[in-house]
């Protein structure tokens, strides 16, 4: 059980340094951005905070004193919760709101700090054994000790949770919006953390023994650092890997237009402006040039597309649950037979090549990708043409 704990530790300081080193590297550039190094502060703290956790689990001394580990990684928790609120108020809250409700996080934060030493010495911490601080074993003034540390840090996860959420809402950066929407999550997770370290808190008083969940707090407790500190870099690390998400999104509807494309192209292959090549270095031009040449060849179709043509075969639409699913079939179908005519050169009476193209109306461009990929993949289900 104590190899877990200790692993969680290392997994909540491993991040934490991984984040405070991801955000020096941007030192140079934000070097005079007060918000920068307020949430400097916040990682240094957070990296020492688990540091310490990780030391208290080794042995009970640190520098010769018993449970000093304990109590500065305490010390630190209630340090990092204010300077997390603080760099959430520098990021969302206007300047003036921003200063009146830091100085009161503050104020706060020293505050419980000197109650905990306070009950730490009361208590005899140095001369108590470890595991004291673990369930509180009975003694009240542990207890109260322990129950306080509790406090100080659900109650910043409660107000983190509902300012990120009003702030989400109010601005208009989408890159701030995510890490809010980050840290919010991270806020749940640390609550459940806050939860489940009570109830082992409360329960060993009572001499109950809840056995391996125990360790319910300590994995809360590892998961919600690493999320938290991806919010809090989020902003930095965020508008690029939505890029690179975007990019995935465009490439994945490249490739499952490709079936219903090289068919079109193979039947009228004046619809290319250019020859068809492999390379996606210029993803988006390619994207649209094939979204362009796709709806080009299907106009092309118009003489040979019977009006009486429904669907796919009955398999096929059945399995698809929304209408939308069984227009793409449909509209599958009909390319499939127009192209089948085509080849053998046979037209149908009832055909589209009189009057308007009256293919499926979309409202953007990501819109008519989304659409083209459905008839696409209801295609190349309903098999090529030949």
């Amino acid at each position: 059980m104590n190899t877990i704990r200790t692993l969680c530790f290392v997994i909540a300081a491993l991040s934490s340094y991984a984040a405070l080193i991801y955000r020096l590297c941007q030192a140079r550039r934000s070097r005079h951005d007060s918000a920068y190094w307020t949430l400097i502060a916040t990682l240094v703290l957070q990296c020492f905070t688990f540091t310490m956790g990780a030391v208290a689990m080794s042995g009970p001394a640190f520098l010769g004193v018993g449970n000093l580990a304990i109590l500065l990684m305490h010390l630190s928790a209630v340090a990092y919760c204010v300077a997390a609120e603080i760099i959430l108020l520098r990021w969302a809250a206007p300047d003036e709101e921003a200063r009146r409700r830091t100085r009161w996080w503050l104020i706060t934060g020293c505050a419980l700090d000197v109650a905990l030493v306070a009950l730490f010495v009361l208590a005899d911490g140095t001369s108590r054994p470890s595991s004291d601080f673990d369930t509180g074993s009975g003694q009240p003034l542990v207890l109260v000790y322990l129950l306080a540390f509790m406090a100080s840090q659900a109650l910043p996860c409660v107000t983190i949770f509902r300012q990120c959420g009003s702030y989400a809402r109010m601005t208009e950066n989408e890159s701030l919006r995510q890490a809010l929407r980050v840290l919010r999550v991270a806020a749940v997770v640390l609550f459940l953390y806050c939860s489940c370290r009570t109830l082992n808190i409360l329960t060993a008083a009572s001499g109950v023994d809840i056995g391996a969940w125990k360790l319910a707090s300590n994995l809360f407790s590892a998961a919600g650092i690493v999320i938290l500190s991806l919010g809090l870099t989020n902003s930095s690390w965020g508008p690029a890997a939505s890029r690179l998400l975007a990019w995935g999104r465009s490439y994945r509807s490249y490739r499952a237009l490709y079936p219903l494309w090289r068919d079109l192209y193979e039947s009228s292959p004046d619809i290319a402006l250019e020859p068809p090549g492999a390379s996606v270095s210029d993803l988006d031009y390619r994207l649209h040039r094939r979204v362009v040449e796709i709806r080009d060849g299907w106009r092309d179709l118009r003489p040979y597309i019977d009006r009486t043509t429904v669907g796919g075969s009955a398999g096929d639409a059945g399995r698809e649950e929304s209408e939308e699913s069984r227009q793409a079939f449909t509209e599958a179908a009909r390319i499939k037979r127009a192209l089948l005519a085509k080849q053998a050169g046979t037209m149908p009476h009832d055909n589209k090549d009189a009057g308007d193209f009256d293919d499926r109306d979309t409202d953007n461009f990501m819109a008519e990708v989304a659409w083209l990929t459905k008839v696409a993949a209801a295609y190349s289900k309903l098999g090529t043409a030949s």
